[in-house]
C-alpha cells in the first residue's frame, strides 16, 4: 500500500505565493550541475541567491542563476552586509536588475558568529517597505524584535535556529514557538540545520517554511538530501496540524489495563 501524504497549503508571503515550505539556498555546492539537480529534487518554488556572488554587469556571462529552475522564484539576499545602508544598496541592486522587489534582508552585526544587527535590520527593514519592497526579515531568535520588525512592516521573519552554516540545528526550538505566537506574518527558520531532524523540529514548533543550503550542498549526496529535507518539512509541517501526545512525567501503558487481574491502572 502506498503511502499518500496530503498537499500542503501555499504560503503567501505578501503578494506572492509558494506551494513548497522548503526554501534553499545556492552556496556551497561543488557544481552549479549539482545545484540545480539538488533544487529540483528538493521541490522548491523559491531559491535564495547572494547578489554579491553574481555578477549581473556582464549578462553573457554565465552565472548562478541560469542553473535555477525556471519555475522557481529567485529570493535574492543581501548577505555579507554589515550596516543598513549596504543592505537597501544592494535591494536596489536587484530591483534594477529586475530580478524584483522580493528581498531577504540580512544585516550582519559580528563577522566571527555572523549574528544579525537588530539595530540595522530593524532600521533597513522600515525603509525597504516604505519603498515598497517585500522584506523577509533574517533576525535573531528574539520574540520581542520579531514584534518590532513586523510593526516596521516585515513581511516574513527568519530567525535562525544557530549560527550560519554551523549545522549545529535548532538551540532552543521554544524562542521559534514564542516568535511564531508573537507574530502575525509568516515565520521562516533560517540558519544552522544540519539535518532533516531539524527541519521538522522547526516545522513541528510552528514555523511555516525553513530555508536550507549548508545542510544539502555540503551533505555527502545532495540531492538525496534535499529529497530528505522535502520529506522532513511535511512530516513537520503535518505533525504540527495533528497536534503532538501532551508529555508525562511518568510512564502509561500503550494498551488499556482497566479490568485485568494484579495489574494496577
Amino acid at each position: 500500500m502506498m503511502l499518500t501524504v496530503p498537499e500542503i497549503p501555499a504560503l503567501p508571503i505578501g503578494s506572492y505565493r509558494f506551494r513548497s515550505r522548503l526554501f534553499v539556498g545556492t552556496g556551497k555546492y561543488d557544481t552549479l550541475d549539482t545545484m540545480r539537480q539538488a533544487l529540483e529534487a528538493a521541490g522548491t518554488d523559491l531559491v535564495t541567491v547572494a547578489l554579491r556572488r553574481v555578477n549581473l554587469k556582464n549578462p553573457e556571462e554565465p552565472t548562478i542563476l541560469d542553473a535555477i529552475p525556471s519555475e522557481c522564484t529567485i529570493l535574492p539576499n543581501t548577505a555579507g552586509c554589515y550596516t543598513a545602508e549596504e543592505a537597501i544598496q544592494v535591494a536596489h541592486l536587484a530591483r534594477a536588475s529586475g530580478i524584483g522587489t522580493l528581498i531577504k534582508l540580512e544585516v550582519i552585526g559580528d563577522p566571527d558568529l555572523l549574528w544579525p544587527d537588530p539595530i540595522g535590520t530593524l532600521e533597513a527593514t522600515k525603509r525597504l517597505v516604505e519603498e515598497g519592497f517585500t522584506v523577509m526579515a533574517y533576525t535573531s531568535p528574539d520574540p520581542v524584535l520579531a514584534d518590532h520588525l513586523q510593526r516596521a512592516g516585515a513581511h516574513a521573519i527568519m530567525p535562525l535556529g544557530s549560527p550560519i552554516g554551523s549545522g549545529q540545528g535548532i538551540l532552543d526550538v521554544r524562542q521559534i514557538a514564542r516568535i511564531k505566537a508573537r507574530v502575525s506574518v509568516p515565520v521562516v527558520v533560517d540558519a544552522g540545520i544540519g539535518s532533516p531532524g531539524d527541519a521538522a523540529m522547526a516545522m513541528e514548533a510552528g514555523a511555516d517554511a525553513v530555508l536550507v543550503n549548508t545542510a544539502i550542498a555540503l551533505a555527502r549526496d545532495p540531492v538525496m538530501m534535499a529529497r530528505a529535507m522535502q520529506a522532513a518539512v511535511a512530516a513537520g509541517y503535518w505533525g504540527a496540524q495533528a497536534g503532538r501526545m501532551p508529555k508525562r512525567e511518568e510512564a502509561s501503558p500503550s494498551s488499556p489495563v482497566s479490568g485485568m487481574p494484579h495489574v494496577r491502572s
